[in-house]
């Protein structure tokens, strides 16, 4: 493919520099490859077949994005998405996966349409900013939970909603010694901590008889326990819609802020502050969700570890195009993922968990109107599950701005938004 179709003398970069940009994302980003099919066997999901279609969806919509869009960003199943599709979906609401699923697929479309019809902005929009970066906060501290729970590190207490397990067992202890190793790896910044503590700490459970040998070379596991298995049976419930709702706008929210986070950091954004080729990057977005619920796998999003690639001088589609060859080529060494136990990739969620929390920052905390939402969805989701920290803080936010005389403050879309949201707690 010649250079210039993506501009490589425009962006003052080269060849060699996307691919080590490339390289340097899916190194960031290759412990989804680990953690997913974790996460999703957890509602009874086939292990080896969501790895497939994880390294699939990845690797096809990241070419959408090298290729059409143009831009360095890489997509994958997203963390905390996949986390409310398994734990809250399916284990809390007692869901089959293949309704999730179907959620997903139609996540997907809905995004498709809105893209095309440029209202995706919109939607977004009606959620209050503060709202937004709690959502973010307290999807990381229910990551997080899950991470120190499937470890066993945290157990339920007695007396107490939780307290610490056995450290001293073979499961806990190796997890706390993965989060060590992996903490000094990001404090020393390695490129590609995760996947390294991910890696090392697989190994050190080798003569703790928790990591099993890799076997079984050969073809990438077979799709078909999980490819094209949706439920439409509850489709037009309310529960469906939570669900989809709770999709949707996590989604945008995180596809959005990494966007223009990753974009701004970089100095990709024009003159206007806008990020070319927008829309584009948002398809790609769109276009990998519904082929991910396609093939059996959670919402695909844009990865906030494409920063990793852009530090390297990444900044055109050959950066996401390495990343996403790379993606399709872990298919070629399949049992070397699966062979991950749990505790292994519990460090990573719990310290997936603290990136994700860094809004909390910029979270008003002097407006009570602004704070208390925040707060409260923040302490719910790791409580009581995302979808109800959602519903409790947007319901909290529009009342508490009625009682204050603050309404004006609520859009219309909001207004529209938790009236869904009561719905469901009167039904």
């Amino acid at each position: 493919m010649r250079n210039d179709y993506f501009g490589l003398a425009a962006h003052r970069t080269s060849a060699r520099t996307e691919v080590i940009a490339g390289a340097t994302t899916f190194m960031t980003m290759a412990y989804i490859l680990a953690v997913n099919p974790n996460i999703l066997a957890e509602t009874g999901m086939d292990r080896g077949a969501v790895f497939t279609a994880t390294a699939l969806s990845a690797g096809l919509a990241t070419l959408v994005m090298a290729l059409y869009a143009r831009l360095p960003f890489a997509l994958a199943p997203g963390m905390g998405l996949n986390a409310f599709f398994a734990y809250t979906v399916c284990i809390e609401m007692g869901y089959p996966w293949q309704l999730a699923l179907t959620a997903v697929f139609i996540e997907g479309l809905i995004f498709l349409a809105l893209t095309f019809l440029n209202v995706r902005e919109a939607i977004v929009n009606c959620i209050p900013a503060n709202l937004k970066r709690a959502i973010a906060v307290g999807i990381g501290l229910f990551i997080a939970v899950i991470g120190l729970s499937g470890a066993g590190i945290v157990v339920q207490g007695a007396g107490t909603i939780a307290a610490l397990g056995d450290l001293t067992a073979r499961e806990p202890l190796l997890a706390l010694i993965g989060l060590l190793l992996t903490g000094a790896l990001l404090a020393f910044r390695i490129k590609g901590a995760l996947l390294i503590g991910i890696v090392l700490t697989t190994v050190i459970g080798w003569p703790l008889g928790i990591t099993a040998a890799p076997g079984g070379w050969g073809a990438p596991p077979s799709l078909e326990p999980i490819f094209w298995q949706f439920d439409w049976s509850r489709v037009l419930s309310v529960d469906m819609l939570v669900v989809l709702l709770t999709f949707l706008f996590v989604d945008m929210f995180d596809t959005a802020g990494t966007l223009i986070g990753v974009a701004t950091k970089s100095g990709m954004l024009d003159a206007d502050g806008r990020l070319p080729r927008a829309r584009r990057a948002l398809l790609a977005d769109a276009l990998g969700t519904t082929a991910g619920a396609c093939l059996g796998t959670s919402t695909v999003t844009v990865y906030v570890e494409s920063a990793a690639g852009t530090a390297e001088g990444g900044r055109t589609g050959l950066t996401a195009l390495t990343t996403a060859f790379l993606f399709l080529a872990a298919l070629l060494v399949w049992p070397l993922f699966l062979v991950v136990p749990s505790a292994a990739t519990a460090p990573a969620l719990v310290l997936v968990g603290l990136f994700m929390v860094s809004p909390i920052k910029d979270i008003d905390l002097d407006d009570f109107t602004e704070a208390i939402p925040a707060y409260l969805t923040i302490i719910a989701m790791p409580l009581a599950g995302i979808a109800s920290g959602i519903m409790l803080g947007m319901l909290c936010y529009i009342l508490l701005k009625v009682l204050t005389g603050r309404w004006r403050e609520v859009s219309p879309v909001a207004y529209g938004v938790g009236g869904f949201f009561l719905l469901k707690f009167l039904v």
